[in-house]
Parts: structure tokens; C-alpha cells; sequence
């Protein structure tokens, strides 16, 4: 088969800028207070050579407590021991995507988190990527609604299946009872068809979904009203949160040991969290969603 990898490579790459810049708009459209901090950064490969770099977007304001929109295109010589790792047959790697987190400040409003990437490791090329919904009150038309968007996007591709269990099973606390950190959504990994063109337009098109899958639910639920009690549920959840993203992601663990920006990778974490020894809760609707973190077919 005959395809122009360059091309797909650069095509991909601005595919994600693209993104970037709708969801950032999409942000600033529903809190008209939110503040960026832009940063646009540059890195060295593991030899020292320039190796490419991103754009990271943070932002802060009333609806939105924190969230990071970034783009990076990385590249050049990494460590033999992190190239085998990732499944390069050579040391030479490069890698392009969007990564997002969006906390809102209601905990009426779910967490969400996405990315979509393409990797070269040597010969070998792959896509990944995926969104998931991490939600603090038991709004179930909401995981539905989630859920629809994101089989109605997969469906036709054959694949919704897989990926819905693929995230059931790589966004758990392993360490806490197999516990997830959310309700899912759907995740794939080390993708490729053998055809990169067709590979291509697949991943276009079902990542441009992202606003639709969850913009329509902040708007729904962000002047709903809330109690002390439901922030310190959705505080505590965030320190769920944060454990799965330092203890277990791998996308964090390849953005450090490729010499990424390190704030850029971190900007995942939640801006207020907590924990308590053992905490257990006591809201009614905070105890019907515990059973929501295990799988679950929502559509």
C-alpha cells in the first residue's frame, strides 16, 4: 500500500490545533469570566536536539474552576529503554495530540477528559486516545447522553464495543477494588489498520464529537443549585481523581519520561481537592453514585 506518511502526519497535527482552538472557544463562550494562561513551550530530545514542543492552555474562571486544552508535536531521539517500552523498534519517536481536563466548579457539572494522538516510533505508527465522563451526582440521562454521542460516533466504525470496555478497564483505581474513576466513555490504544489514510479520517471525525458530547451538559446543569455536602463529595472524587492520574495514566508517565513540559502534563489535576482518612458519604445521592463507578451500559 502506497500513502505519503508525512503528509497524514502533518495533516493529523494540524487536525488537533483545530480542536484546541474550538473547545478553547467553547470555554470562553460559557464563562465569559474565564482567564487564559497560554503557554507556548519548546523541548529537547533525549540527545539534546531540539525535539519539537506544544501549546499549553490553561484556564480559570467562574463556571470553569480549571481546565487544560494543550497541543504538543514532539520528536527526535528518546531514551532505548522508554522507546522499547512504548513499542518503538528504534530509538527515534514522534508524537502529536490534543489532551484536555475540564473541572467545572458546580458539582452538579461532571468532570470530562480527552485526547486524541498519533505516534511514530520508529517505523511502527499507531493512534490513541479516547474521552471520559467523571460525574458527582447521579444525573443518569447525562452518562446516557454522553454515551450516545460517543457509540452514535464509533458505531459505524465496528469499534464501540472494544472501546467502551477498553475504558471500563484502563480508567479504574486498581489499588481501591477495581473502583473507576468516572462512568467511562470509550479508550483505544496502539491503533492501526495498516491503512494511516483511512486511520486518518476515522479519528477526524469522531474526535470532532468532543463538544457535542459535553458541552450541552455544563450548560444544562451550571446554574443548578448546591450544597456544602456536594462539594465535599466532589472534592473528595477529585482526590480519586488525581490518584488514578499519578499512580496509574500512562499518558502522564510518557509525557515525563519524554521530556515534556511538566506543568503541561500535571495541568490534569484539579485546582481544590480533598482527603479524609476513610472517608465514606452520607448524601443520599452521593451514596447512589458510588455504584456508578464500576461498568455499566449506559445506551
Amino acid at each position: 500500500m502506497s500513502y505519503d506518511i508525512e503528509n497524514i502526519k502533518s495533516e493529523f497535527a494540524e487536525h488537533v490545533k483545530t480542536l484546541q482552538n474550538l473547545i478553547s472557544d467553547e470555554l470562553k463562550r460559557i464563562d465569559t469570566k474565564i482567564n487564559l494562561n497560554e503557554d507556548i513551550w519548546e523541548r529537547n530530545d533525549h540527545a539534546g536536539n531540539p525535539g519539537g514542543g506544544g501549546i499549553t492552555r490553561a484556564f480559570e474562571g467562574e463556571i470553569i474552576e480549571n481546565a487544560g486544552v494543550n497541543t504538543s508535536l514532539v520528536f527526535g531521539e528518546v531514551d532505548p529503554k522508554f522507546a522499547a517500552n512504548i513499542g518503538g523498534d528504534n530509538n527515534q519517536m514522534w508524537a502529536t495530540g490534543i489532551s484536555l481536563i475540564i473541572h467545572p466548579t458546580n458539582p452538579r457539572v461532571p468532570t470530562t477528559h480527552a485526547n486524541f494522538r498519533m505516534i511514530q516510533a520508529g517505523s511502527k505508527i499507531w493512534f490513541g486516545g479516547g474521552a471520559d465522563l467523571t460525574p458527582y451526582f447521579p444525573h443518569e440521562e447525562d452518562f446516557e447522553y454522553f454515551h450516545k454521542v460517543w457509540k452514535d460516533a464509533c458505531e459505524p466504525y465496528g469499534y464501540w464495543d472494544d472501546w467502551k470496555n477498553r475504558c471500563d478497564k484502563y480508567f479504574v483505581n486498581k489499588h481501591r477494588a477495581d473502583e473507576m474513576r468516572g462512568v467511562g466513555g470509550f479508550f483505544y490504544d496502539h491503533f492501526f489498520s495498516g491503512d494511516p489514510e483511512k486511520d486518518l479520517a476515522m479519528f477526524k471525525e469522531i474526535s470532532s464529537n468532543f463538544i457535542k458530547s459535553y458541552f450541552p451538559l455544563v450548560e444544562k446543569r451550571m446554574n443548578e443549585a448546591f450544597d456544602d455536602e456536594d462539594v465535599d463529595f466532589q472534592l473528595h472524587r477529585r482526590g480519586r481523581y488525581v490518584e488514578f492520574n499519578l499512580l496509574h495514566d500512562r499518558g502522564t508517565h510518557f509525557g515525563l519520561k519524554s521530556n515534556g513540559r511538566t506543568d503541561s502534563i500535571l495541568i490534569s489535576l484539579p485546582k481544590r481537592v480533598k482527603f479524609t482518612y476513610r472517608y465514606e458519604p452520607t448524601k443520599p445521592e452521593h451514596k447512589k453514585m458510588m455504584a456508578y463507578y464500576y461498568p455499566k451500559d449506559w445506551v
